[in-house]
């Protein structure tokens, strides 16, 4: 898409003074993309809390702008969540809105708890990633946390060592804050009709998983904390990716930003992608009409299209 495809989708001026300035300070080194994307839903995001006034239905805080207290982005694999998540967080901030961003990453349960659950549910559990391996106890503390005042910490994952950050490690935020920008590849995932889960659906799932106890179990998290923490966005932007194929090809790519000693090979790459495969081919289907904005992505990564529901 090009710029004024991208703006007449936001229902933007091209010559609007705010989305000039913004774009100028925004990470030249970002996709252009990108960069425009998160310009012009911080300026009508920003436009829809000046119109809208004051809310008094948050925390007494009458003070508050009326922006989505949390917005969720979610996509595929390589799809480009957390460099579109701190473009927007940025836009957000140079309007005077108090925003941060986290990644449902950050919120993985930690080494030991993973193999526990490995041990007493499923050995598919020891990987990260599905629902049921994230403390969503510990993202709804966290949103809660950054709703009310005083410092608070952000959970951090190092996935180079498969494990939690000590707490000393987390980067701290100011509370409260007016918008928090949560991002991550199952973000807003539902769970699947139970005649959905009857049959594998690739080479992990037929041999690791045969009697559907993973999936099912993966299933089941979705009906339960995820469902409550989706509950708690208020604005969705979907990143729909080509296909599969795309996925692994992106993923690769980035395992290319990793040391060597840290990178998968290709045939751990496809394994550890085929834990994600159900999900996000449910996604595919189901997060379009959930959706507030639909940016689909075409083979080169390039934004091909730009579906609005709405953005006020």
């Amino acid at each position: 898409m090009n710029r004024a495809e991208v703006l007449e989708r936001l229902q933007l001026d091209s010559e609007d003074p705010t989305l000039q300035s913004l774009l100028d300070h925004l990470d030249a080194q970002a996709p252009e993309d990108w960069r425009l994307l998160a310009a012009g839903l911080a300026v009508r995001l920003a436009a829809g809390a000046r119109r809208g006034g004051q809310d008094s239905s948050r925390q007494n805080t009458p003070s508050k702008p009326l922006v989505p207290r949390v917005i969720g982005i979610s996509g595929g694999q390589g799809a480009g969540k957390s460099t579109l998540a701190a473009l927007l967080v940025d836009a957000l901030q140079q309007q005077g809105i108090r925003a941060a961003t986290g990644s449902i990453d950050d919120f993985y349960l930690t080494h030991n708890e993973r193999r526990e659950l490995a041990k007493t549910v499923h050995p598919l559990l020891a990987t990260r990633g599905v629902p049921g391996t994230h403390d969503v106890g510990l993202c709804q503390r966290t949103l809660d946390a950054l709703d009310g005042s005083g410092l608070v910490a952000l959970p951090r994952f190092d996935k180079g060592r498969d494990d939690r950050c000590p707490r000393s490690e987390w980067p701290t935020v100011q509370a409260p804050l007016d918008c928090f920008v949560l991002e991550g590849w199952c973000l807003g995932a539902p769970p699947q009709p139970e005649t959905l889960l009857a049959n594998p659906l690739n080479a992990l799932e037929s041999v690791d998983d045969p009697d559907g106890r993973w999936r099912r179990f993966v299933n089941e998290a979705l009906l339960g904390g995820y469902a409550r923490l989706w509950a708690q966005v208020e604005f969705w932007l979907y990143i729909r990716v080509p296909d599969m194929a795309a996925v692994t090809r992106w993923r690769t790519q980035q395992e290319q930003d990793l040391p060597p000693e840290r990178r998968m090979t290709a045939d751990q790459l496809d394994r550890f992608i085929a834990h994600y495969e159900r999900i996000t081919r449910w996604m595919f289907e189901t997060m379009p009409e959930r959706s507030d904005i639909v940016a689909r992505l075409g083979e080169d990564h390039g934004l091909v299209s730009l579906c609005r529901r709405s953005v006020d």
